[in-house]
């Protein structure tokens, strides 16, 4: 039974767990000129970087504001 739950923590809760913290991380270090997709599927730079949303320019002058626990990556400089 213990080996089974090892089993079950070392296959999904950690892996999980790791994935979240790498993610948190990514989203703390969020700065003004990244590109950056929302949870959405919505791609753009970001502008402005306050503690808890971002402001984003979408195509053209178009700028939204969002929660920065909805950005789901970070564009990669050659990454497109």
């Amino acid at each position: 039974m213990i080996a089974i739950v090892f089993i079950f923590y070392f296959l999904l809760i950690r892996p999980q767990r790791k994935e979240q913290q790498r993610h948190q991380e990514m989203i703390e270090k969020l700065r003004t000129g990244d590109e950056v997709v929302t949870s959405g599927g919505i791609i753009g730079e970001v502008i402005r970087s306050d503690p808890d949303r971002l402001i984003i320019r979408t195509a053209g002058e178009s700028k939204i504001t969002i929660e920065r626990n909805r950005v789901s990556r970070k564009i990669e400089f050659g990454e497109k």
